[in-house]
């Protein structure tokens, strides 16, 4: 039944993160292989597929002050508890951040990565002595597809299959499956079995409001506060959506320790898909039963949009995918008749297909604002008629065609585009390692270690 395809697919992919995923995924995938070992690491080596560094390059480490993958390889190699799953960077303490940053200092940890690998990729080998782990993470942030301790296989189960699609998602790969059907599928659910869904408002509600009185990140939704009061821009529901999920975006993308709710794999979308729903319905005084049930259409149809993108991609997911998805909520939460709902979709695709992802990092506060304010905004005008001509660009006659083209965007159509911006940022990172000389690396050892 497709209702309890929907509540199993809503409970695997709206959960609880700890900081960046990727960064996540990267320790994730340290801790499950240090945990098979016994002594002390001696060495780890982590490759990941270019999308997983771009998102990681920059990004905050959760109550470290610091960024970047090597950090959160040693980290996850130091916790070793790979059963918190994307939870894992959470409560690291100053001693715990001091240990990882010896294991950098002292030039053990090395990240590669592999151009050719199109899909989210990641394994790491942790050595101890004479053992040696091999974990690889495909698919999905959390999807472990293989332990090799010694060489020898030791996961017995396989999480995935054949093709690499989650048995969770599969309803969704059905050719003849219509948005409409989806959301009709939610209008029917008991409302006990979505509840949980109010606990990422909470959630990332927090962070938002945490955002809101201290400068996080760019300070860039308090800015949004400070010129609403100020009069400079309006108090309205599309700028208090680009203020809270600004706001949440500025504590999260700055490695601030708190826990956010995620949508199909992706923080910033977790806050993309709930936060402007919540943002429309307090200013129109929605009833909260009907504010979950938009939030599960939100999640749902973020989902969807990710299947035909695909996890990782060059276009920023908040705006194609997370943004479309809070629209549509948006328009059905308003009373909107389908026609509304898919016309306000399309407004999405029409209006932000092409914004980059240049990875995870503070200025991603700008990207959520400007997908959440577009995701008010064009349920607004599609409750009023306005639509987008079927005549114009990568927009189809039906909605869920409109999507099938914008996966094309995406892949392959977008495939040089994420190489170009990966060789960009690696040849900054190239740039900046030339620029620090030994003695300055020396320096900064002792200063780390007291000496």
């Amino acid at each position: 039944m497709i209702q309890d395809s929907i509540v199993e697919l809503l409970k695997e992919e709206v959960v609880p993160a700890s900081g960046c995923t990727e960064p996540g995924a990267v320790a994730l995938a340290t801790a499950c292989a240090s945990a098979q070992m016994q002594g002390p690491i001696s060495s780890i080596h982590v490759t990941v597929n270019p999308n997983i560094y771009k998102n990681g390059v920059a990004v905050g480490i959760p109550g470290t002050g610091r960024t970047g993958i090597p950090l959160a390889a040693a980290l996850g190699a130091i916790k070793r508890h790979p059963e918190r799953q994307l939870l894992v960077l959470a409560d690291v303490t100053a001693a715990e951040t001091e240990a990882a940053q010896r294991m950098i200092d002292d030039d053990i940890i090395k990240i590669d990565v592999d151009t050719q690998k199109t899909y989210l990729w990641i394994k790491a080998v942790v050595q101890s002595g004479g053992d040696c782990c091999e974990v690889v993470i495909d698919r999905s942030h959390t999807n472990i597809s293989s332990i090799r301790v010694n060489g020898i296989p030791s996961l017995g189960k396989k999480q995935t299959v054949g093709d690499g699609r989650h048995d969770s998602r599969a309803f969704l790969y059905a050719d003849d499956l219509t948005l409409a059907s989806l959301i009709e599928a939610i209008e029917g659910l008991p409302l006990e079995k979505i509840e949980f869904l109010k606990n990422g408002i909470t959630l990332n509600l927090h962070a938002a409001e945490l955002g809101l009185t201290q400068k996080r990140g760019m300070g860039l939704g308090r800015m949004y506060a400070e010129m609403a009061g100020d009069g400079v821009l309006a108090d309205d529901p599309v700028t208090y959506a680009r203020m809270v999920a600004a706001a949440a975006a500025d504590v999260r993308m700055s490695g601030e320790d708190i826990k956010i709710m995620s949508s199909a794999g992706s923080g910033n979308h977790g806050i993309t898909a709930i936060l402007p729903v919540y943002a429309a319905g307090r200013k129109f005084d929605i009833p909260d039963d009907r504010l979950i049930r938009a939030i599960a259409i939100s999640h749902l149809i973020t989902i969807y949009v990710k299947i035909h993108t695909g996890s990782l991609s060059a276009l920023c997911g908040c705006s194609v995918a997370a943004a479309t998805g809070a629209t549509a909520a948006i328009a059905w939460m308003l009373g909107g008749s389908m026609e509304e709902i898919a016309a306000a979709m399309t407004m999405i695709v029409a209006n932000l297909t092409g914004m980059i992802c240049d990875g995870g990092k503070v200025g991603c506060a700008l990207k959520l604002a400007t997908a959440s304010g577009a995701a008010v905004e064009s349920a607004l005008l599609a409750r009023r008629h306005v639509s987008v001509p079927a005549t114009n660009g990568i927009v189809a006659t039906t909605i869920e065609q409109t999507i099938r083209n914008l996966g094309q965007v995406a892949n392959p159509g977008m495939l040089e585009t994420d190489k170009v911006v990966l060789d960009i940022m690696l040849s900054k990172d190239a740039a900046a390692a030339r620029s620090e000389s030994p003695h300055e690396k020396q320096e900064q050892a002792a200063i780390r270690q007291g000496r």
